[in-house]
């Protein structure tokens, strides 16, 4: 399958990584020829100088026989340009776009049509999605949806504290007082596939699957804490936070964003008019003890460096906000970000990838493709979910007799709404939706590589 990804950003670089990792025949479009350079050293991908939105650089890109081309430089105008241009040159080319600019919200399907656009991501509004729903139930580090938002997995820590400490996962239904299952767990830097005499230790990270309506149920016996979210201060002025202030305002949860550019304070306050705009530099202690940062409920910091970010977020966390978002756009230092009490991490661009990568893995086997795909465990483990077709091995079969190929568990059985924690006993059929989670290197595509 032949990939032409345009612009070599954060997200390029990450997509050029992540799909030449899987075996992709990839082309890379760039105007930076040192950057083509470096990329070239790193992966085994073709290059090409220059304008993506060029139809002599898409020519010689191979846009007449690509089967997918995604366009990600900094410019949404130069994306939709590359996908127009390409689209045209090969109708049966698949286009994504990147599409980050808010005044284009309203006109997307339209421009999809016109621009004859696959799809469209937006890294910003993924990422104020995705802080809106971690709001929602503070003590989850993550939250990852499947089953059309009937099941989730999510991240929590275990502190002494909690009832689960100390005590064997083969307790934890009866303590929780609903059907979850632990099916990975992060202790320091070392991902676990537990069984029923594992013991979760203070610090341990646990990712549990359970129903959607179950999870207020586990919270509430495990012995969390849940705090509805009334307040909120959003550090930068971005994108990110413009999306994020207009769903909490439309909550009815207090929003104050903290942004040291004058004018777009100003375009903020016209925008969101219930929001209170502070113009201010919100690494600036007394600033955000006067804004109230101590009796706050929320700090989201989604400034543009990363660095400052982290300060803010160390502060928060030192002022006892109960709940803390940093946004990062470097992942490199994971091991190092993990060592510090950021609270839950948001990266836009692994957002956007995910997305990408599903896309491109269901265009590679359109029967029985992953439905959603998601990173868990510091990337180290997948949850991927599958439909069951006519095409699956095994079904009607209870699972205890079906062998597994290694360091795959089936965490999860949705029958037509039906949402089911898995035991040895229980079966899939036709029209089923699985829940995986593979913490092996080899990526499953297709439902039937889980099978031995």
């Amino acid at each position: 399958m032949k990939i032409i990804i345009a612009g070599n950003g954060k997200v390029g670089a990450m997509l050029t990584k992540q799909l030449s990792s899987e075996e992709y025949d990839i082309t890379l479009i760039d105007s930076d020829v040192e950057i083509l350079e470096e990329i070239e050293e790193q992966c085994d991908v073709m290059t090409v100088n220059g304008n993506c939105a060029c139809m002599d650089v898409l020519e010689n890109a191979g846009a007449r026989s690509a089967d997918l081309l995604i366009a990600v430089t900094g410019e949404d105008e130069v994306n939709l340009l590359c996908c127009h241009t390409a689209h045209n040159m090969n109708s049966r080319l698949h286009t994504i776009a990147r599409v980050r600019n808010p005044e284009y919200t309203k006109q997307i399907y339209e421009m999809r049509r016109t621009y004859g656009l696959s799809l469209t991501i937006n890294p910003e509004k993924q990422s104020a999605i995705e802080i809106y729903r971690l709001l929602k139930y503070p003590v989850f580090l993550k939250r990852d949806t499947f089953a059309k938002g009937r099941v989730e997995i999510v991240e929590l820590e275990v502190s002494k504290e909690q009832k689960m400490c100390g005590r064997p996962l083969s307790e934890l239904e009866t303590i929780a007082g609903c059907k979850i299952l632990v099916c990975s767990v992060l202790r320091g830097e070392e991902t676990i596939t537990p069984g029923g005499g594992f013991v979760p230790e203070e610090g341990d990270k646990l990712f549990v699957t359970a129903s959607s309506k179950n999870l207020s149920i586990m919270l509430k016996n495990l012995g969390y804490i849940t705090q509805k979210i009334k307040r909120v201060i959003i550090c930068g002025g971005g994108r990110v936070s413009y999306y994020l202030a207009q769903q909490l305002i439309g909550s009815g949860i207090s929003a104050t964003i903290v942004e040291r550019d004058y004018d777009r304070c100003v375009k903020l306050s016209t925008l969101l008019p219930k929001a209170n705009v502070i113009h201010g530099d919100a690494t600036n202690e007394f600033l955000l003890r006067s804004e109230g940062i101590e009796s706050c409920d929320a700090v989201v910091t989604t400034t543009g460096l990363d660095e400052m970010n982290v300060i803010i977020s160390l502060f928060g966390k030192s002022c006892g906000v109960p709940k803390v978002i940093t946004k990062i756009s470097r992942l490199e230092n994971n091991s190092i970000l993990d060592q510090m009490s950021l609270g839950s991490v948001i990266s836009p661009k692994k957002l956007s990838c995910d997305t990408i990568v599903r896309y491109v893995r269901a265009l590679r086997n359109k029967e029985g493709a992953a439905m959603s795909v998601h990173s868990i465990a510091n990337d180290q483990a997948e949850a991927v979910e599958f439909i069951v077709d006519d095409n699956t091995k095994n079904c009607g079969v209870p699972l205890k007799e079906i062998k597994l190929r290694k360091n795959i568990l089936i965490v999860c059985i949705n029958h037509k709404g039906m949402t089911e924690i898995p035991n040895g006993d229980s079966v899939f059929n036709k029209d089923d939706t699985i829940i995986i989670v593979t913490s092996g290197d080899e990526v499953i595509y297709q439902l039937n590589d889980i099978f031995q």
